[in-house]
């Protein structure tokens, strides 16, 4: 990579941590096997990368976005009282999801909780007064995308070293922070699947 180049994408870098929280876009299940399911005893399984709708945004901060249940309906995990479901930055949840027909779901509970592991699979449990419990132990959790630094570097360096034209994507000739924002925008809605990382 040549020095403009290496300049270039250190300032890719530092622009995609900046508009990452500014786009929205569901990243359960990076890998497409399914890692999008939690079950509850008394409400079957959750599916947390619903078909239609907008899914579940994981970021460092929450967990946003609505999982759907074919027994209970919709489960908004970024309702505006009681602040919604928060990432402590470490992968450890707390807050309240809202299902309209089951009430308030505790990411936190006593004697429960949830957590996000380095590889992005959910663990542990969550509680609803009117539905108890619901489990994320599963042989397939659910999964978010989860990138870390080596995986932005092999980004941006493909990004400007392997396309035809590297970077450029919107016909005017030259990378700017216009073709940056088509960047981002993909490296949101596809990560990791179309892109390539480690």
């Amino acid at each position: 990579m040549n020095v403009h180049s290496k300049i270039t994408a250190i300032a890719i870098f530092i622009a995609i941590g900046a508009a990452a929280g500014l786009v929205w876009a569901e990243n359960i299940d990076p890998y497409n096997d399914g890692s999008q399911y939690a079950w509850g005893e008394n409400v079957g399984w959750i599916n947390f990368e619903p078909g239609s709708g907008d899914g579940v945004q994981v970021s460092s901060s929450a967990v946003q976005g609505f999982a759907w249940a074919e027994n209970i309906g919709w489960i908004n995990l970024s309702p505006s009282t009681y602040g919604g479901v928060t990432n402590d930055g470490t992968g450890i949840l707390s807050g309240y999801a809202w299902g309209e027909n089951v009430g308030w779901i505790n990411f936190d509970p006593a004697y429960g909780g949830v957590s996000i592991d380095s590889e992005g699979y959910f663990s542990g449990y969550a509680w609803g007064e009117n539905i108890g419990w619901i489990n994320f132990d599963l042989t397939t959790p659910v999964q978010a995308c989860k990138v870390c630094t080596d995986d932005l570097y092999n980004f941006i360096d493909n990004w400007l070293t392997i396309f035809g034209n590297p970077g450029e994507f919107t016909g005017d000739r030259k990378i700017d922070f216009r073709d940056f924002r088509i960047l981002a925008l993909y490296w949101l809605d596809y990560c990791p699947d179309s892109w390539p990382l480690k």
